[in-house]
């Protein structure tokens, strides 16, 4: 199908390390295709100068704007969204962008996707609305005390533009009576990154050697999550839970500690066992190395359940529940929860999981059908 040719802007809203990732390559095909794009970066986790190295990395130009708004304690989500919305309201009125792209579950999102429906801009003297496209959208973990899950289905149900990763996340929006005329599925962005990124993080990347560890030979860890670090007992017990893994497994366990959990650990005075090597935050084709070359991920992230599936790697989910059902289905995930037990008997069944599962989150075009989309639907005013 031939492109339309028209003119369009977009804006791109994003504020944590995930979601720069997975906007990526959107942002590059439109550098490609000579779209006009404005890049605004909410500060919503670590400083610029801790995500600069991603710009880098990924081959990005600098955010057009950096707004500083992070989340940092004590932590009030009304007043973080609030501030954002009065921030990123001034740069639409004054950008006046045909379209704003959010990305997943974040407050970022929520605050980018509110914000572009209440108000109107003006192009021409031509009174007209922003379109909404929320990238990833569909997905469920049905659990209401989420507060992704919260960000998530509003997005969706203030969006023009819903495009979906897989089948189960479109059938999810279909199910909650949005138009199916603006649901798409598209696949997910971050299988064009990897499939654009991974032999040169191999070449680029000495992860391994730095941290002494060997291919296949180590667990990776990620814990992040408010429900799981901000709870004493949910977070004592999955720090139980990886020294039991690393006393059946005798495999040094690594783990890239988010600052803000960092924090909450002095605070709650949980001991580290022998065994957990905890490091500072990666950079991406550090992280995507170590990934790709580990033995077995535990995680409550829902991207990086994702991506362990992309890269063929087993993965124990640190959470009760998944938005991502998929890595289910197919056997590269399991659920696992935080009690200590079952973290090991989940690690004990997947650390030699053969690695023969289908990815279902696409094929590395994900980044063209969306901009395909946006170019043959909206129209000049």
């Amino acid at each position: 199908m031939e492109e339309a040719k028209l003119s369009m802007k977009i804006a791109f809203i994003f504020g944590t390390r995930p979601e720069i990732i997975k906007v990526a390559p959107v942002i590059r095909e439109c550098i490609n295709r000579g779209i006009d794009f404005i890049t605004i970066h909410s500060g919503q986790h670590y400083s610029y100068e801790l995500d600069k190295i991603f710009f880098e990395e990924l081959r990005l130009p600098p955010s057009d704007y950096n707004l500083n708004i992070k989340s940092t304690a004590p932590f009030k989500q009304g007043e973080h969204t609030g501030r954002m919305l009065i921030e990123v309201e001034n740069i639409i009125l004054e950008e006046k962008p045909d379209v704003l792209l959010v990305h997943g579950d974040t407050n970022t999102a929520l605050a980018g996707a509110l914000i572009s429906r209440k108000i109107s801009t003006t192009k021409n003297n031509t009174r007209r609305f922003v379109y909404v496209g929320h990238i990833e959208a569909g997905l469920r973990s049905y659990d209401p005390l989420m507060t992704e899950e919260i960000n998530r289905v509003i997005c969706d149900h203030l969006s023009d533009f819903l495009f979906c990763p897989t089948l189960i996340a479109m059938n999810n929006a279909l199910k909650e009576g949005i138009n199916k005329e603006k649901i798409f599925l598209t696949g997910n962005t971050f299988v064009d990154l990897v499939y654009q990124n991974l032999e040169i993080a191999k070449q680029r990347t000495d992860i391994l050697k730095k941290t002494e560890l060997k291919e296949k030979e180590y667990v990776l860890v990620t814990a992040h999550r408010q429900e799981n670090v901000d709870v004493e007992e949910k977070l004592t017990d999955i720090i139980k839970g990886l020294e039991l893994v690393y006393n059946h497994f005798g495999l040094p366990l690594v783990y890239p500690m988010h600052p803000r959990t960092k924090k909450i650990i002095e605070k709650f005075g949980i001991s580290i066992p022998d065994g957990i090597k905890v490091i500072p935050p990666l950079s991406f084709l550090d992280f995507l190395q170590l990934e790709s070359k580990a033995k077995l991920i535990l995680t409550d992230s829902g991207g990086v359940q994702e991506e362990s599936c992309i890269l063929n790697v087993p993965c124990v989910t640190l959470r009760d529940n998944t938005e991502r059902p998929e890595t289910i289905e197919i056997g590269s995930n399991v659920l696992a929860g935080t009690n200590p037990v079952n973290i090991l008997s989940a690690s004990i069944k997947m650390i030699n999981k053969e690695r023969n599962w289908d990815n279902p989150f696409g094929d590395g075009k994900t980044s063209e059908r969306i901009l395909n989309i946006l170019q043959n639907q909206i129209k000049n005013d």
